[in-house]
Order: structure tokens, then C-alpha cells, then sequence
């Protein structure tokens, strides 16, 4: 941006705020009514040639105005930083509904994915490191069916895991209870594996029924768990699809063959995840297959203190014309209070 002046500054970031708001391209003379810029439609035009020469904005025909490119989009984000605040509405409505999860049984993380995508209109998208890397905070099994058990995995991070784990000995009541209250012993700060290697420990140096019987149960548990291949989990496509910006059948394919590419997704995901933060890749900056009109817009969650690295990602797909004014603080703010709602939980 020190390319540009304070004029050319103005002049663009009328344009990008007129473009999100209509999705039409925008014109000198409506610069001039609408954003009081002060100089007369001539001056614009000549601003709006410059910026279409140095590739923040481009004319899609001769006689219409302009629409901010990539570049354009880019420039307003870097600038915008937090400068409007979550709407106090949004705020109050998040934090309600989040605090009425229940611990356990509710997965925080998905929660917050279905509200952001209620909030913006976007797709919301959530990655969260394997259950069996994360610390476990409870862990259950039920009785399903002659040698088999739905295993309950809740990590740290607040999602929900269940599993079907098949067993040779089909524990009763009595002896699950028994299992529950050992297990919950060991727990402490471990992972399922750590977890897993606590009990081998102790069924070698007890040999007791009831530590052989855990250990058994706990290898069954992660290796259904090591089964599982990290996930890309995505709420909300319909209201993504119901944008107008997606409204021809070529854009609708384009944004699905996009949503569909979950292994690139999580390329992404696991690289903001890496950078920490709020990050923004606008169109073409995603390099997502199929299309070029979406943006993803993240934050870590659980992250602690100012390194990097988290618990997991969780954001937006959204139109590159979305209103990121609004969307980059929302996604911040969600990501911040997922993370204090699971530091809590802890």
C-alpha cells in the first residue's frame, strides 16, 4: 500500500466497501455522491484508472465502472485489521449458546462452526488435530452388542468421538464401573496413547484382572482410533450456494468441486494453524481447484500463549465479496472464546 497515496487509499477503499455491499461495479459518480471524497467525478476517474493500471481494480466492459480485484480485496484487508468491533448482538447470541453446551456431550468446536455459518452466511469449516494427539478428559464405553463397545472419547479440545471398539471379554456393569473409576485415576493430563501406555505399566507390575482387562480395552479404543484419518468438517454449504455471487449452475459447480477438495482444505487449514491467528486468503491466494471466487478466512483455537500451533482451525468459505469488516473480527472473536470456553472446561 505505499505505493498509494491517501486519495488513491480512499478512492479504493470506497470502492471495495460499495462492491461488497451491491455486487455491482462501481462508478465515479457514485463515488462522488456517496463517500463525500471531496473531489469532483474527473479526479475520481483518474484515480480509477490508476488503480486499474497497478491491479487493485479492473472494468469488466469499456462502458461500466470498476470491481476491486484480488490485489484490491488484499489491500482493504491488511488495512482493516480489527477496526470494527463484533456486533454486541452477535457477541451476546455466541457466547449464549456456547455456554449452554454440555460438557461432554455437546462438541464446542462444531457448535461454534454452526454459528459462525449462521452469522456470516458462509460455509463454516473446522479442522481440529487427531482426538488420539489431544488430551483426553473423558473417556466411556457402553455396552452395544455381544463383544462390542461404543467407546465415548471426550479431548480436551471439547470434541466428541465415538467409536465402536470390538473386545474378546464383554464386560458387565459392574466391571465397566470399575474400568471408569481406574481409568479416571490415570487420566490426568495424558493422551489416549500416553494413556494406554500408563495402564501397560501398571497391568505389568499388578497382573491384576482389572489392569489387564483396561489395558485391553484402552489398545482396542486407539486402534479405532488410529483408524481415523484427520478431517475437514464443513456446515453450512446451502447458505454458501444461496449467495448471489454463485447464482449460474458454472459457479455453483465451480464452488463444489471446491468444497469437495477436503485434502487441499486441510493443506490449508493445517497451515494457518501453523501461522496462529486470524489468517485471510482471498481468491486466487487459496488456490482452491475449481474456482477462484472464495475466501477463507481462519483462527486457531486453543491456541496458548503467543506461540504457535493450537488445538485446531475453525472459520469461514465465503464469497471473495464478503463484508470482511464484519467476518474477519467474527471469526477472531469465535475462535478467542472457544478457546476460553475449553480453558474453562478444563
Amino acid at each position: 500500500m505505499t505505493e498509494l497515496g491517501f486519495r488513491s487509499r480512499r478512492i479504493l477503499y470506497a470502492v471495495v466497501t460499495e462492491y461488497i455491499a451491491t455486487g455491482e461495479p462501481v462508478g465515479s459518480r457514485k463515488l462522488a455522491r456517496r463517500y463525500g471524497l471531496d473531489v469532483s467525478p474527473a479526479t475520481i476517474r483518474n484515480e480509477l484508472a490508476d488503480l486499474e493500471e497497478s491491479g487493485f481494480l479492473t472494468q469488466p466492459h469499456t462502458s461500466a465502472g470498476r470491481v476491486p480485484t484480488d490485489k484490491g480485496f488484499r489491500a482493504f484487508v491488511d488495512a482493516l485489521g480489527r477496526v470494527r468491533e463484533v456486533a454486541p448482538s452477535d457477541q451476546k447470541l455466541m457466547f449464549a449458546r456456547m455456554s449452554q453446551l454440555r460438557p461432554g456431550i455437546d462438541d464446542l468446536p462444531r457448535e461454534a462452526g454452526r454459528l459462525l455459518s449462521r452469522l456470516t452466511g458462509a460455509a463454516s469449516v473446522l479442522h481440529a488435530t487427531r482426538a488420539a494427539e489431544q488430551v483426553v478428559s473423558q473417556l466411556k464405553w457402553m455396552r452395544l452388542r455381544p463383544k462390542q463397545l461404543l467407546a465415548v472419547v471426550v479431548t480436551r479440545s471439547g470434541s466428541v468421538e465415538n467409536r465402536v471398539v470390538s473386545v474378546e471379554h464383554e464386560p458387565d456393569a459392574s466391571e465397566l464401573e470399575r474400568l471408569h473409576n481406574f481409568l479416571d485415576s490415570l487420566l490426568g493430563d495424558r493422551t489416549l496413547s500416553e494413556l494406554r501406555d500408563a495402564v501397560a505399566r501398571a497391568a505389568e507390575s499388578q497382573r491384576s484382572e482389572l489392569t489387564l482387562r483396561a489395558h485391553d480395552v484402552v489398545e482396542a479404543t486407539l486402534a479405532a482410533q488410529s483408524s481415523t484419518t484427520d478431517a475437514v468438517l464443513i456446515e453450512g454449504q446451502q447458505l454458501l450456494l444461496g449467495q448471489p455471487d454463485f447464482a449460474s449452475v458454472e459457479k455453483m459447480r465451480g464452488v463444489l468441486g471446491a468444497l469437495a477438495e477436503h485434502e487441499h482444505l486441510l493443506e490449508l487449514l493445517e497451515q494457518t494453524m501453523e501461522a496462529g491467528g486470524v489468517q485471510v486468503l482471498i481468491g486466487a491466494e487459496a488456490q482452491l481447484p475449481e474456482t477462484q471466487d472464495l475466501s477463507l478466512i481462519t483462527a486457531t483455537y486453543g491456541q496458548r500463549g503467543h506461540g504457535h500451533g493450537g488445538l485446531g482451525t475453525l472459520g469461514v468459505i465465503a464469497p471473495t465479496r464478503t463484508d470482511y469488516q464484519k467476518v474477519v473480527p467474527l471469526v477472531g472473536f469465535a475462535a478467542s472464546l472457544l478457546t476460553d470456553l475449553l480453558e474453562h472446561r478444563k
